[in-house]
């Protein structure tokens, strides 16, 4: 069981299942079952796949100051979350929007509210984050002092940056230059992937690059065992929902190579993580359990050997 405190954004979420992006005109569509709402965000969604395989986790983030954070807590769900370093200083919750189809494809909608002015308390995050094994990070602002703690402690950071962009790559090169473990998805990528990966490497040096590449599966690259390779996804249950499949495909990668250090090992249970994740709706539910995972992975990862 490793340690983490995982720090970002959280959301209102609301997802919408469209019969394909771009989505055409109509007055009025009724269709059962497509519309989901729930907290969400990246943050969120990573502390509760890491509680979900057993690790310590401190979940950090902002809220609105009016909302009863039972919100992010419902009845009826296999983990509870420690609230005590969610802090409620922002005028409203972020809110978001996210429309998919069956190619998996994904438009997302988000209202951040105040965040951009957010303060969080750093004496608090410097309490829990001076005992963790690692330090798990959005580029939002209200996270960028928690560089210099983690440089303080001498504390590995990991970043999900999914909307990376070179237009605004000069926002999070402070974060990007501070991790040690790098997650993107190609989503507004336009380079070949292979010589993005590399530019990232000479650029920022950081260890781990992961490359998320939706139904095309991922690349990643091990600076220190010598590797890139791209894996293909694997097939563990019939995809309803895609949405927050990054984030537990990231969650589970970190959860094992803090184990293990095999990064290799990770990925493809990430991969397989990931896969039973997409067999649900909404981004906080379908998480695997350990025992789960090994028993899929004698299916599949081993099985191809």
């Amino acid at each position: 069981m490793s340690h983490f405190v995982v720090a970002g954004v959280t959301h209102m979420e609301t997802i919408v299942k469209v019969d394909k992006i771009p989505i055409e005109y109509a007055p009025l569509t009724q269709a059962p079952h497509t519309i989901f709402t729930s907290a969400g965000g990246d943050a969120y969604n990573e502390s509760l796949a890491l509680k979900w395989l057993g690790d310590e986790v401190d979940f950090v983030s902002v809220v609105g100051k009016n909302d009863d954070l039972g919100f992010l807590n419902p009845p009826g769900r296999g983990v509870t979350l420690d609230l005590d370093y969610v802090l409620p200083v922002l005028n409203e919750t972020p809110a978001a929007v996210v429309l998919y189809d069956e190619e998996r494809r994904q438009q997302h909608f988000e209202d951040n509210k105040d965040i951009r002015d957010a303060v969080y308390d750093i004496e608090l995050f410097e309490k829990i984050a001076k005992d963790s094994d690692m330090i798990v990070t959005a580029n939002a602002n209200f996270c960028r002092p928690f560089i210099e703690v983690a440089k303080k402690y001498d504390k590995k950071m990991a970043l999900n940056l999914r909307n990376f962009s070179r237009e605004k790559e000069k926002y999070s090169k402070d974060f990007l230059g501070a991790s040690s473990i790098l997650y993107f998805s190609d989503d507004n990528l336009t380079e070949d992937p292979y010589e993005f990966i590399r530019s990232i490497e000479a650029e920022y040096k950081p260890e781990i690059v992961i490359l998320g590449q939706g139904s095309e599966g991922l690349i990643i690259s091990d600076r220190n065992a010598d590797i890139i390779a791209h894996y293909n996804t694997v097939k563990t249950a019939e995809v309803l929902n895609t949405v927050g499949a990054g984030n537990a495909l990231f969650s589970c990668f970190l959860h094992y190579y803090l184990e293990n250090g095999d990064s290799v090992y990770a990925i493809k249970n990430a991969l397989l993580f990931a896969s039973y994740k997409i067999g649900f709706m909404g981004t906080s539910n379908g998480f695997m359990t350990v025992d789960q995972l090994q028993q899929w992975r004698g299916i599949i990862w081993d099985f191809r050997k």
